[in-house]
């Protein structure tokens, strides 16, 4: 009796070998899978650490050449600043008159200032009004009786130039005939539109 319940036991268990062994023959293809997956995603993983450790280098690259362009443009604009103030410095003497008629000046632009500026600014010099240069500026204009050229002249005294100035900026445009003479320092272009701003404000 006993050996037929050990015989039956052992029939049992030769029937389940084959069920077992199928489910270690599947969790050995799960586990070859698994395995696969895992060798992809370390590849997938170092493909990635890779692109970071690129774009961490580009960043950097970038981050420098972000600091260096911006010593770059705070040196441009301190050398454009430099190169206003010198343009300025250099035209401290010249003085942009407003309103002469084309060719009221006739031939000689320098004595038809000498004999005008007293008169129509009513001051008087210790010297005699002198210039380096004068000449009016740009060339003609088909307009020109309506629109005239400025005349653009640079005093050989500085004292003469302010004095002239500061009239007319108390007093106002002088006046020539008809005519409304006006007179202005020649700034740069950029300090003129600096100069714009300031006064709108």
């Amino acid at each position: 009796m006993a050996d037929t319940s050990q015989g039956a036991t052992m029939d049992c268990i030769l029937q389940e070998i084959p069920v077992v062994s199928r489910r270690l023959e599947g969790l050995d293809s799960m586990m070859t899978s698994l395995t696969e997956d895992t060798k992809s995603m370390r590849l997938d993983i170092a493909g990635f650490q890779s692109r970071v450790t690129a774009l961490e280098q580009r960043v950097t690259t970038v981050e420098t050449q972000a600091v260096l362009a911006s010593d770059r443009d705070q040196a441009l604009l301190y050398l454009r600043n430099k190169v206003i103030d010198l343009e300025d410095r250099s035209r401290r003497d010249n003085v942009r008159f407003l309103g002469f008629l084309e060719n009221i000046e006739g031939v000689d632009v320098q004595s038809f200032l000498k004999s005008t500026l007293p008169q129509i600014s009513g001051l008087t010099f210790d010297l005699p009004l002198e210039f380096e240069r004068a000449h009016r500026r740009g060339p003609k204009r088909r307009n020109g009786a309506n629109h005239p050229r400025p005349i653009m002249a640079c005093f050989l005294r500085h004292t003469q130039d302010q004095q002239l100035l500061q009239k007319a900026r108390m007093q106002g445009p002088f006046c020539l005939n008809d005519l409304q003479i006006r007179m202005t320092a020649d700034f740069s272009k950029e300090t003129s539109e600096r100069r714009k701003a300031f006064l709108a404000l």
